[in-house]
């Protein structure tokens, strides 16, 4: 019997239980689209993060307290935080930048009337839009003076706006922040996710007016911008010459190159963590496969005894059941890969999280499953070539 025949058999042996082929397709085809989703989301998310930091430009700085390596292994939790008098002292003394902004972050609830909204309050300098890309849509960011007074005037992301006043113009309507009572100075277009998440929900108010609506004067990072972007390191080494007196070894300067490689080596081996914890399911899958083989020859006996009888080889039993398995994970693979990447497609569109369908992920997952149907299709394939046909003959 030629390798045709043995397709031809071993696709009619499916379709004569189309339900049960379908229920043993299902593991597969949860697993390969698991795969694709979760990888796409995990790229989408790299993409996302790593692209923003780099559409700041190549000339930033980020400094945080405590000791870390590359690697981001740190020394122990530091045992200050930043205060406004480093900024200060930073701006004072590090001759090579062009800006040097304080960056807080908390969540807060935002009212406007009878809305309200969960959001994201980014508190930082006057000049902030030195530093971080963003464009207005109407009015204006806060001012120095407003930084100074801790005025209590924010600026809104686009979710933010259109969500607290959708169909008006926000400019001069007052919002509360945790219950405190802010003018709306400025909008922003959509600037989608970034560092901190979501930037348009996010609305920005000053450093100063943020220290005491949330009671903590503690500041996380300080965001330095070399003037010129060939003077980095130079910058870098002013900034540790400005803060080493205060902090010693406290601290830790990143470049912005330094950083893209602790964020993509994170979100990496997240991603990879992600398809292994997905390639889980195709495993499960590939042990319903075997299960139903295993069924399979028990049930069709006496047709392999049969097949023996009238000259069938062993290579020629061994061959369909292997086939069949494999068709299982092939057709389960490519029904999986359309369900993965329509979800991802999916959930682009009706959510914030960015994905990305990666070639490599929809053939790794492909052979992956077509392997599996492989490997757990041998033990029944090999069972049912071991027959003796005269025992598979008596068989009842």
């Amino acid at each position: 019997m030629n390798f045709v025949e043995s397709f031809r058999i071993a696709f009619r042996a499916l379709s004569a239980n189309k339900a049960r082929s379908l229920l043993t397709m299902l593991g597969v085809i949860i697993g390969v689209a698991a795969v694709i989703l979760l990888v796409g989301i995990g790229t989408g998310v790299q993409d996302e993060v790593t692209g923003s930091l780099e559409g700041l430009g190549s000339n930033l700085l980020f400094v945080i307290p405590g000791q870390y390596s590359t690697g981001m292994e740190s020394g122990g939790p530091p045992s200050r935080y930043f205060t406004l008098d480093d900024v200060d002292t930073l701006q004072r003394r590090v001759e090579g930048a062009s800006a040097v902004v304080p960056v807080m972050q908390a969540s807060a609830t935002m009212k406007a009337g009878n809305r309200s909204l969960r959001v994201i309050v980014a508190a930082g300098s006057e000049q902030g839009p030195e530093v971080f890309n963003s464009e207005l849509a109407d009015g204006r960011h806060y001012r120095r003076s407003e930084v100074q007074a801790a005025s209590r005037v924010v600026a809104l992301g686009y979710r933010a706006a259109s969500q607290l006043f959708p169909n008006q113009d926000p400019l001069d309507k007052q919002v509360t922040i945790n219950g405190q009572r802010f003018t709306v100075v400025g909008h922003y277009e959509s600037m989608g996710g970034g560092l901190g998440g979501d930037q348009d929900l996010q609305v920005y108010i000053p450093i100063t007016t943020a220290q005491k609506l949330f009671g903590k004067s503690d500041i996380a990072t300080i965001v330095v911008k070399a003037a010129d972007p060939d003077r980095v390191d130079a910058v870098q080494r002013e900034i540790e010459r400005a803060l080493m007196p205060t902090f010693g070894e406290e601290f830790t300067v990143f470049t912005q190159e330094q950083t893209l490689g602790i964020l993509s080596d994170l979100l990496g081996m997240l991603t990879y963590m992600l398809a292994g914890i997905a390639g889980i399911s195709l495993l499960v899958g590939g042990i319903g496969i075997m299960n139903i083989m295993l069924v399979s020859v028990s049930e069709r006996t006496r047709e392999i005894g049969i097949r023996k009888a009238v000259g069938a080889r062993t290579y020629d039993i061994l061959s369909q059941f292997v086939i069949e398995a494999m068709a299982l994970s092939i057709i389960g693979g490519i029904i999986g890969i359309g369900v993965g990447w329509g979800g991802a497609v999916l959930i682009e569109q009706l959510s914030p999280v960015p994905t990305n369908v990666t070639p490599w992920a929809v053939a790794m997952s492909f052979f992956f499953a077509s392997g599996v149907g492989v490997f757990f299709g041998v033990y029944p394939a090999f069972k049912a070539s071991q027959l003796d046909p005269i025992e598979a003959l008596r068989y009842e």
